[in-house]
């Protein structure tokens, strides 16, 4: 008997596809596969609108459903009735059934093609296992022993206690990565797992840095951002965990291959390979964020496609948070040295960069206005700047029309609360501002790179 619509937690999980029976405002029934039937709580599930356009149209006459989801290792199955509620276009339940679209999609070259129109909420009504789904079960096997759970050495707190040792106690990037990847192997059975981080100046591009149980193959493995499972987790700084992923590709294929029929192929771009196994059936991805700049991406994998679930998710968002801590102490020279804090901005002259620390921070005409404000500040203490006297200098190559220069100063004055909080651009007055340094400045101009 189930109580408790939380206890089909693996019916929610998109690795057996489930069947909706909807009826249109005369009666007539219509009947589907869904890939995916999510779990909200206790009393509400969510659909993805995507193509069903005969469902949506009886659901607008109709607003209740009837669902049958599958178990995927007792193979019950459960029929739920429920109730429509409402769309949703924006928050975190769409971005979270959104992004894991974007992956499919990704990887099967339907970027833009396959997404997410609504997240539709149903409230559920009545659910129950369906009587007589399955023979009888022969007796034999009724008296074998179930499977073993659990029994290892350590309990949970423990393992992040062994975990939390090796990112406090690293001295160097790599020995902090290498020994939590192999604590999560060692420990709690994450066979196959990589740490990505972008490298500069592509900003765009995550680049492994350690992995375990690829045998060296990771290593140079580099992944774009909004590309694939790591990439869409990088574009969104959200984690994504998909189950069941070689069925998930097959229907993200068979629609693609729809589409081609239709338009001659013209919509479509080249899949994406997976990151690491080729026969990856469960991933999990979760970003590593130093307040809200993301650092890297740490990616699990696994062929068993039940080997990730809900606690899985939120046990390595904690573990995701120290490595992402690490990564920014080992980021920052001070912590090494011990010295006071400096700020050593490099402009590259070829192509108008900027980095500090080592760390590319902007190009281009922002990078341009940035190098002015810092060596007029550096040269002779100046600290407030006006708009008018950055549109009169010809160095900064603003175009006479519509120069832009308010968004350009909004998006500079961003970039650094982002990778550099001790230089700000603070208003002070209408079309004024002023620069304020927590550190000492230390500026270098080369020719290139």
């Amino acid at each position: 008997m189930i109580a408790n619509l939380a206890e089909l937690a693996p019916c929610f999980q998109g690795l057996v596809p489930s069947v909706i029976a909807t009826a249109g405002a005369d009666g007539e029934p219509n009947v589907t596969y869904l890939s995916h039937v999510y779990l909200i709580d206790a009393q509400h599930i969510a659909l993805s609108r995507q193509f069903f356009n005969k469902t949506t149209r009886n659901v607008d006459q109709n607003p209740v459903v009837t669902l049958i989801v599958y178990h995927p290792i007792s193979f019950r199955a459960y029929r739920i009735c429920a109730r429509f509620e409402r769309s949703e276009t924006t928050g975190g339940l769409f971005e979270s059934m959104s992004a894991r679209i974007d992956v499919i999609a990704s990887h099967t070259g339907m970027t833009g093609v396959f997404k997410l129109i609504s997240a539709d909420v149903y409230r559920v009504l009545s659910f129950e296992e369906v009587e007589d789904f399955l023979a009888p079960s022969a007796p034999e096997l009724e008296a074998l022993p179930g499977p073993s759970v659990g029994g290892g050495p350590l309990t949970e707190l423990r393992g992040l206690q062994v975990l939390s040792e090796r990112i406090a106690r690293a001295t160097d990037r790599r020995s902090m990565l290498d020994g939590v990847l192999t604590a999560l192997d060692e420990l709690f059975g994450f066979s196959h797992s990589m740490i990505l981080v972008s490298e500069p100046p592509r900003e765009d591009r995550l680049v492994a840095v350690a992995s375990r149980g690829y045998a060296g193959q990771c290593i140079e493995l580099a992944v774009d951002v909004g590309v694939g499972l790591i990439g869409t987790v990088a574009a969104r700084l959200r984690p994504v965990r998909v189950a069941g992923m070689g069925a998930e590709l097959r229907y993200g294929r068979a629609i693609r291959d729809a589409q081609r029929a239709q338009d001659a192929g013209g919509c479509a771009r080249p899949e994406a390979p997976l990151p690491g196994l080729a026969d990856a059936q469960a991933q999990l991805a979760l970003p590593l964020l130093a307040g809200s700049r993301l650092v890297g991406v740490l990616a699990v994998e696994s062929r068993d496609p039940l080997c990730f679930d809900e606690w899985d998710e939120t046990f390595l968002q904690v573990v995701a948070n120290q490595i992402a801590t690490g990564l920014d102490r080992f980021r920052s020279p001070e912590a090494d040295t011990g010295d006071a804090r400096k700020l050593s901005f490099v402009f590259y002259r070829n192509d108008d960069c900027v980095f500090v620390n080592g760390e590319y921070l902007v190009r281009n005409v922002p990078g341009r206005i940035l190098w002015k404000l810092l060596t007029q500040t550096a040269r002779d203490g100046r600290r407030e700047f006006t708009n008018r006297e950055l549109r009169l200098d010809p160095s900064l190559g603003l175009p006479a029309i519509k120069d832009n220069l308010e968004s350009r100063l909004a998006l500079l004055r961003k970039r650094l609360e982002e990778r550099c909080p001790d230089l700000r651009m603070i208003p002070v007055g209408r079309g004024r501002f002023a620069l304020e340094v927590d550190a000492e400045l230390e500026l270098t101009e080369r020719d290139t790179a």
